[in-house]
């Protein structure tokens, strides 16, 4: 068994799920994730978070390969969610002396998770644990995206054990470290999960970063996905980016249609914007495509275009789910455009339009409703549609 190595006497440990295909019950994870928990060997023996209680049994086995008989002291509890502490009782059991360490929102959870009271110990922001040569310091980072979260920073070799902050969705497929992965793969999958996980609560992702930028990392070792240790400013820059809400050029078109009728305004759409050189637009149909895809691209884009159809009066279901999730994930400062179409009775632009005064987007244009088919002088407002957003990206971006 590999033993692999972030500084001497620090070690991953870390297990690949492909077997789970739903994220928290939720998000696909079409290329697996990790659980990643962290082991520093010194005076005293210190575990950073533990696993999903699925791999306890491997977990262990890579723990006795490092350590042998030798036990472990301290297990530091960052983040309390259970793909993360999901071997704690396991872990007890296996070393009934080991003392936990969390922050003052940790043990309340911990008690009602799994029914530990005993052998606690309470850390504060910038609280130091000493191991012996490795010394840890502790930050909260609230919301980010529980609200005892917290990340450990290990002093003499500058690594940042950063919870779920930083992390990605997929499974390392023998790189770990980001030197040795493709990282156009990872960008992906860890906006993926940026801004399904913890995409609701940007603001306080950016008083994380504030709060961390004092300190000097030259790793930092999240809780899922791939150790960055040569590209620090690229995944740093990339958090910045996404929660500050900042957009590239170009348009997601979220569209539900049954008969066809939608979707041709769609494309209609969708080919003024390229004539007026959009390159990144991304027709969705909610009805196919899981919402986690479309919540990244409108994190992605500045433009955001929602056409449905009618149905029973109401917008299309499929997509007023991905609406109500857009809604839940509070997405700001991006522009809308609203179309759609009926047969015998409205309701789908209706409820889109209620939509956009609850978002709170800037609207482009009047919003485009045909009953039936695609006819001439609706095809003439739809190209106005597309003009429109082509003229406040220009404008914007």
């Amino acid at each position: 068994m590999h033993k692999t190595n972030l500084a001497e006497n620090i070690y991953y440990l870390g297990v690949n799920d492909r077997r789970t295909h739903l994220f928290e019950n939720l998000w696909p994870l079409p290329y697996g994730v990790t659980y990643n928990s962290y082991l520093i060997v010194d005076e005293k023996v210190c575990l950073i978070d533990t696993v999903d209680r699925k791999f306890t049994d491997d977990y262990f086995q890579q723990l006795d390969n490092i350590l042998g008989d030798r036990k472990v002291d301290y297990v530091v509890i960052n983040h309390v969610e259970p793909d993360h502490s999901g071997s704690l009782a396991a872990l007890r059991s296996k070393y009934p002396d080991i003392t936990l360490v969390g922050n003052k929102k940790t043990f309340p959870m911990i008690q009602n998770f799994y029914g530990i009271t005993e052998d606690t110990i309470t850390v504060s922001d910038g609280d130091e644990l000493d191991l012996g040569k490795h010394k840890l310091n502790f930050y909260t980072i609230p919301m980010v995206h529980w609200p005892e979260s917290m990340v450990t920073f290990e002093s003499t070799q500058n690594i940042l054990f950063s919870n779920d902050a930083f992390g990605s969705f997929g499974t390392l497929d023998g790189g770990i470290f980001d030197d040795e992965i493709n990282l156009s793969f990872y960008e992906e999958e860890a906006m993926r999960y940026f801004t399904n996980i913890v995409g609701k609560y940007c603001p306080h992702t950016q008083r994380a970063l504030i709060k961390l930028e004092g300190l000097e990392i030259k790793m930092i070792a999240p809780s899922h996905g791939p150790i960055w240790r040569s590209h620090i400013p690229y995944i740093l820059e990339k958090y910045q980016k996404w929660s500050s809400y900042a957009a590239d050029k170009g348009v997601v078109i979220i569209v539900g249609s049954m008969y066809g009728n939608t979707e041709k305004m769609a494309d209609v759409i969708a080919r003024q914007l390229a004539l007026r050189g959009i390159k990144n637009i991304r027709i969705y149909d909610p009805s196919k495509t899981h919402v986690s895809h479309i919540i990244s691209d409108v994190f992605k884009y500045k433009g955001v275009m929602v056409g449905s159809c009618a149905y029973n009066n109401e917008m299309f279901p499929t997509v007023e789910n991905a609406l109500n999730e857009l809604l839940h994930k509070g997405i700001k400062d991006r522009v809308l455009g609203v179309f759609g179409s009926y047969s015998w009775n409205g309701g789908g632009v209706k409820n889109l339009e209620k939509f956009s005064e609850q978002i709170k987007w800037e609207i482009v244009n009047p919003s485009v409703e045909e009953k039936g088919a695609l006819k001439k002088d609706k095809f003439t407002e739809a190209v106005a549609l597309a003009n429109a957003m082509a003229d406040k990206l220009e404008e914007d971006c």
